[in-house]
């Protein structure tokens, strides 16, 4: 009987990793492409002064809202990695400007680490420069998790998620969204303290 129930349970674990996978990977093809005030494109890793290939994806996309006219502004998220001594958001910087963003039309927040604190610092600055409605950058199987903390930091947030991605190979794309998964149902737990 014990047995049973242990069996019962870990099914029903194994139905839910499989209902949130299906559910992540369903969600990064969710476009909400409008205009809004601003986009928020969340950092990622860079080599030096240069951003990675990922990150390098998420600024373009950025800058092609920017530049076609769906959003006013770009706010550029991420502090400096271990043994980095430029941050993430200013390296952001430095490649919009150098494709024609102009600087007035940027700001950018030094001090996270992780996806939550880019979503929190942002928030911030959106309120502080009375920008209300946002577009949401990352890579697509970023965005669900991304989007449930912008709802919880109260940004009036839409999906855009980067129409191209690192992330080619079926393994490349099995591991990121694994590690989603995982983040995913744990950010999950997070909120219910």
């Amino acid at each position: 009987m014990k047995f049973k129930k242990l069996y019962i349970i870990l099914i029903l674990i194994l139905i839910y990793i499989l209902f949130v996978s299906v559910s992540i990977y369903s969600y990064g093809n969710v476009y909400e492409l409008r205009n809004a005030d601003a986009a928020i494109v969340l950092g990622a890793a860079t080599w030096g002064d240069k951003p990675s290939p990922v990150f390098e994806e998420r600024i373009k996309h950025g800058i092609w809202l920017y530049v076609n006219g769906y959003v006013d502004k770009i706010i550029f998220t991420g502090g400096k990695g271990e043994n980095e001594d430029i941050s993430e958001s200013a390296v952001a910087k430095h490649y919009a400007i150098e494709h024609s963003v102009p600087e007035k039309d940027i700001y950018i927040e030094e001090e996270s680490t992780i996806t939550q604190e880019n979503i929190m610092f942002a928030s911030e600055i959106a309120r502080e420069n009375n920008l209300s409605t946002v577009l949401l950058v990352s890579d697509p199987l970023h965005m669900k998790r991304a989007m449930l903390m912008a709802e919880d930091f109260g940004l009036e947030a839409y999906s855009s998620p980067t129409p191209t991605t690192m992330y080619q190979t079926t393994k490349s794309k099995f591991m990121f969204l694994s590690r989603e998964v995982f983040y995913y149902i744990g950010y999950q737990m997070f909120r219910l303290f």
